[in-house]
């Protein structure tokens, strides 16, 4: 143990020397799914929260002080909203009159139904006040955004994503209390060439009222996603995008960029900060934030420093950070509650996790018509890793680990009675993999992924030497369906079976085997910026491996 942490503080070293030397840094700076990030300065702190969708606890909260490195702090919500059922999606962060307010996608309890909600606290840390929905629009109004111009509040949001009528940004003024709508909406933009128009964000310089929106498809593996500009000298318009939009697409070593929003420096700097994918394998870690600076040109447009192909080498926001490495996920369930990291399939089961003597139990009641359990799981946060465990009871309940996109679609592995067996799950129909004795208690399970969704699972009786489940492979076609539309499959453990069964652990590891902090990137293309003439040198940290 005194080996690894040896080795994990002499590579923290070397990057922060070479982060500290050239003052660049690497994205994604959140390294794991947070799709449709929102970010919010107060003082000198910097908050995230962003997409949730079918896992709960419900929009993850981290926080920074040089918008590079973010620790997760906790969520929005422990508990949904009473209102709402599910596809919590695209959060948004507001400070007006000392509180901080987050408008909120979810679907309603009452007819399935996307509107946008509002909740109230002291800080983005705080206990969130949900005060229900403030647009109800159609059948679907989605992706929120707070203006406040000559002392009134606006919102902006996406309508008719499902209408058959073409997708607008639509705004309306608000209370003065930001919690309910004013008004009648107006039209800020429409999508006349049927591109895809959403995620946008609003604000007002230099005599001139903006809305950087993203256009095309935003998810999966076909994914485009890119970001365009248009500006207005009022407030409701008319809009004129910009010609030579998009401002920022996707690149060789970025995919399907958007849906962001800004923030500021304490000098006034303006940062953009938005999800993406990588190329090959890093697209299994799902849509992952990306910062790039944004500056005003002399045309009055706002372009980014580093042009309009996305890249992931930038610059260091301030020159006296440094970037550190994201380092392995481990529990020994010895703190008094889950950490943060932590999450579960809530559409589905629900899921019941109780802490005591150091050891985790998990269990689950289904939802009806589910035929499966309670996951509880971890954001991936490299294509390349090993999720380990020790399962120390023995019941008739199903208890082991998991590769989890649904309720229908899932590999798992574990123990039932005295038997150790591996299944697979697509379209909700099973389909065994191994079967073989139980052959130890406590059972050390693990999971071995490779390039995002090839797996492999081993047992042991020491969590020393490792016996592999041989078993009917997987072609990847298979392991791919696990992804779903919006969100990416994640590892975890798992319960099946009677709710009063429990399984229990003793600690669970997530160790990184391929870093992917390193990264040789391509020539920046200055295309249509006015920062064509840079002179900066991009730099190249080679790739670190950790023991």
């Amino acid at each position: 143990m005194r080996k690894i942490f040896t080795l994990l503080f002499c590579a923290a070293s070397l990057a922060t020397g070479l982060a500290q030397q050239e003052s660049y840094f690497t994205n994604p700076v959140i390294h794991g799914d947070v799709a449709d990030p929102s970010i919010i300065r107060i003082d000198q702190t910097y908050y995230i929260t962003g997409t949730s969708s079918e896992w709960a606890p419900y929009y993850p909260v981290f926080t920074s002080t040089d918008l590079v490195n973010w620790q997760q702090t906790g969520h929005v919500f422990d508990e949904k909203p009473e209102w709402t059922k599910s596809s919590f999606w695209a959060p948004e962060w507001y400070q007006h009159k000392g509180k901080v307010y987050v408008y909120y996608t979810a679907r309603k309890q009452s007819d399935n139904i996307s509107c946008i909600g509002v909740a109230v606290a002291d800080s983005p840390t705080g206990k969130f006040k949900d005060h229900g929905p403030v647009v109800e629009f159609g059948k679907e109004a989605i992706d929120a955004f707070i203006l406040e111009d000559k002392g009134k509040l606006y919102i902006s949001w996406k309508a008719y994503g499902l209408d058959n009528q073409p997708i607008e940004l639509l705004a309306c003024k608000l209370t003065d209390d930001g919690l309910r709508l004013d008004g009648k909406p107006f039209s800020l933009l429409r999508d006349d060439e049927r591109q895809g128009m959403e995620g946008q964000h609003w604000f007002k310089k230099d005599g001139y009222y903006y809305i950087i929106y993203s256009v095309r498809g935003c998810c999966g593996p076909q994914s485009d996603y890119a970001v365009s500009v248009a500006r207005s000298k009022k407030l409701e318009g008319p809009y004129e995008k910009y010609q030579g939009n998009p401002i920022l697409h996707g690149s060789k070593e970025v995919l399907s960029i958007g849906h962001g929003t800004i923030t500021t420096t304490p000098d006034g700097r303006m940062y953009y900060l938005c999800h993406a994918y990588q190329p090959g394998s890093g697209f299994y870690q799902g849509r992952q934030p990306y910062l790039q600076e944004v500056r005003m040109g002399e045309d009055h447009w706002p372009h980014f420093v580093t042009g309009e192909y996305a890249s992931r080498t930038q610059p260091m926001p301030f020159a006296e950070s440094a970037q550190v490495p994201v380092f392995d996920f481990s529990d020994d369930f010895t703190g008094a509650t889950l950490r943060p990291e932590w999450s579960w399939n809530y559409p589905y089961t629900d899921v019941k996790t109780e802490i005591k003597n150091g050891k985790l139990s998990l269990s689950g009641t289904p939802k009806p018509g589910v035929k499966t359990g309670a996951a509880l799981c971890l954001r991936p946060t490299s294509p390349d890793y090993t999720l380990e465990t020790a399962i120390v009871n023995r019941n008739d309940s199903w208890k082991g680990i998991t590769m989890y996109g649904d309720a229908n679609n899932l590999i798992t592995c574990g123990c039932v009675g005295d038997r150790l067996i591996l299944k697979y799950i697509l379209e909700g129909k099973e389909h065994p993999l191994a079967d073989l004795p139980l052959p130890a208690s406590p059972l050390y399970l693990q999971m071995k992924v490779t390039d995002g969704t090839h797996s492999m699972f081993y047992w042991s009786k020491d969590g020393q030497a490792w016996n592999e489940i041989v078993g009917e492979a997987l072609s990847a076609k298979e392991t791919r369906s696990l992804i779903q539309w919006d969100r990416i499959s994640r590892p975890g453990l798992y319960q099946e079976g009677d709710p009063t069964a429990p399984a229990v652990y003793a600690y669970c590891l997530l160790k990184n085997e391929r870093r992917n902090l390193s990264f040789t990137p391509l020539p920046i293309r200055y295309n249509r910026s006015p920062y064509r003439n840079d002179s900066r040198i991009l730099f190249t940290i080679h790739r670190i491996l950790y023991a």
